[in-house]
């Protein structure tokens, strides 16, 4: 067999025999080509490289139909395993999206492939190739107040353009925090000996935190109370009077929380007139995620307040 080649060609097989960056195969079927482009017969490349004659006549053969680049890698070989039928296919997606299992919240790999019959690994790649997450649930809440888009735009006009000589703060609390404290007291730090506390620890009931954030800036006014009823929340707007300037006005964004509308908070705000409150839904509470805000607002405010919506 005779092969001739352009210099391109020859460069670049030289190039493969030389470098270390080349893999053996590559390497070894470079050397094959450009041997045989030398005039040397079969016999003496087939010693020389320690190769069969199939196998030489395999990449010559390779050269001549596809160039260096054939020499690359081998033609892809056909799997063992056959494709799953396309009944099949349709079948797992069809349970993937309209059903769920009889025992279950969701359907796993484990659990499809038994229903089907095919093997997990194969519901896995038919879940992949569709982009399909079974476990995975992206959560939403559409708000049912009929004064949203006045609370929506008084609640984004407050976190970006505050008043004059005023603080906005957005309240809220959280009930059922765990006071726990450790059975034993530990030892401190010291130098070349870590500090030290038991492995178990003691209940001392439960408590709610009362905390307001300045959401200029970034701030916080916190305060602990056994319960989580009115008189405490007035309690916490005590705590937010003493501790602000007196000559500022306060706008509370707080959530629709009966505790917050109760007669008796409703009367000392009316005492207050620096405090001015908005009670908006959990929904605003929530950082105006973009399954609240309707496509009419968005050109409202700058478009970076609305990330991807």
């Amino acid at each position: 067999m005779k092969i001739t080649l352009i210099e391109e060609d020859r460069t670049e097989l030289e190039r493969w025999v030389k470098s270390r960056s080349v893999g053996a195969k590559q390497r070894l079927r470079a050397r094959m080509v450009l041997m045989t482009a030398e005039g040397l017969s079969t016999t003496v490349i087939m010693a020389t490289l320690g190769v069969s004659n199939p196998t030489l006549n395999k990449w010559r053969n390779r050269y001549l139909e596809s160039g260096v680049e054939g020499l690359k890698k081998g033609k892809t070989r056909p799997s063992r395993i056959p494709p799953l039928p396309t009944d099949k296919v349709q079948e797992v997606l069809a349970l993937t999206l309209t059903g769920k299992p009889a025992a279950a919240t969701q359907w796993s790999c484990r659990t499809m492939a038994e229903q089907v019959g095919i093997s997990r690994m194969a519901v896995h790649g038919i879940w992949r190739e569709h982009k399909l997450k079974p476990h995975q649930v992206k959560g939403f809440k559409v708000s049912n107040d009929p004064l949203f888009a006045e609370k929506l735009r008084d609640v984004v006009g407050l976190y970006l353009d505050p008043p004059e000589k005023a603080i906005v703060f957005s309240v809220d609390e959280k009930s059922q925090i765990q006071a726990l404290d450790r059975s034993q007291p530990g030892l401190p730090m010291k130098p070349g000996k870590c500090g030290t506390m038991t492995h178990d620890y003691k209940r001392h009931g439960t408590t709610t935190l009362f905390a307001a954030l300045d959401v200029q800036t970034g701030t916080v006014i916190g305060q602990c109370q056994p319960r989580h009823r009115h008189d405490e929340f007035l309690k916490f707007l005590k705590t937010i009077d003493r501790r602000t300037d007196k000559t500022l006005a306060l706008h509370l964004i707080v959530d629709n929380y009966a505790t917050h509308k109760h007669a008796e908070v409703k009367d000392w705000l009316a005492q207050h007139p620096r405090f001015h409150t908005l009670h908006a839904n959990l929904g605003l509470m929530a950082q105006l995620s973009r399954a609240f805000l309707p496509g009419h607002y968005r050109g409202t405010y700058p478009a970076w307040c609305f990330p991807q919506c």
